[in-house]
């Protein structure tokens, strides 16, 4: 790893950093999303305690997040050894949820990383991304949990990297099977409770 890989690492955890739900919530409508439904800085919770729009600015937000934090070695160029830049841009990924989950701006108190995760995944490979969110909406839509989309998604992430889009980078395997694993451990907590069938649906489409 070079001067550069460290900067962009850097980088990438402080854009993983902006609690956009925690910030939205507080300026817009004096509500920390922190202290009410899951208690969690994230996508999903917004919409439990605020609603559907500002839900979804949080959505596309932290989904840009992780794109953006995996997409700028590329984009800058300052990288030109094809094997450095992979590695960076995993490092990359992995600082940017980690920033998602541990804000420094937060009080190290923040979401679960799902959207972030996908942020990233598009930023180093779309057609699984794309793969992973049809996954998730499906699994969503059929059983109106939203973490148990996230979960299904996650457990097919490693799959749909080396089987289905045929992805021969190992540095990306590796990283994609650490990222399923962490997603499905950030909800363990969910998954007790649709074992017990104490988890909150959310009807996508209800006004």
């Amino acid at each position: 790893m070079d001067y550069n890989s460290v900067i962009f690492c850097v980088v990438a955890y402080l854009l993983g950093s902006i609690p956009t739900a925690v910030w939205l919530g507080k300026i817009c409508y004096g509500v920390d999303v922190r202290e009410h439904g899951s208690k969690n800085a994230g996508a999903t919770n917004t919409f439990r305690v605020l609603g559907k729009k500002p839900g979804i600015i949080v959505l596309i937000v932290d989904i840009f997040k992780g794109a953006i934090s995996t997409y700028l070695p590329v984009s800058t160029q300052l990288i030109t050894d094809e094997d450095i830049l992979i590695q960076t841009q995993i490092l990359c990924a992995v600082f940017a949820v980690l920033g998602h989950v541990l804000p420094i701006f937060a009080g190290f108190k923040g979401g679960k990383g799902v959207a972030t995760s996908l942020g990233v995944i598009i930023g180093l490979q779309p057609n699984a991304a794309l793969i992973c969110f049809l996954i998730f909406l499906l699994v969503f839509i059929i059983s109106k949990y939203v973490s148990l989309g996230a979960i299904v998604a996650s457990f097919f992430f490693p799959i749909v990297i080396r089987f289905v889009v045929g992805c021969e980078s190992n540095w990306l395997f590796v990283f994609s099977i650490i990222l399923g694993t962490l997603v499905i451990l950030a909800h363990r907590k969910n998954i007790r409770r649709l074992l017990n069938g104490e988890e909150n649906k959310m009807n996508l489409f209800k006004k």
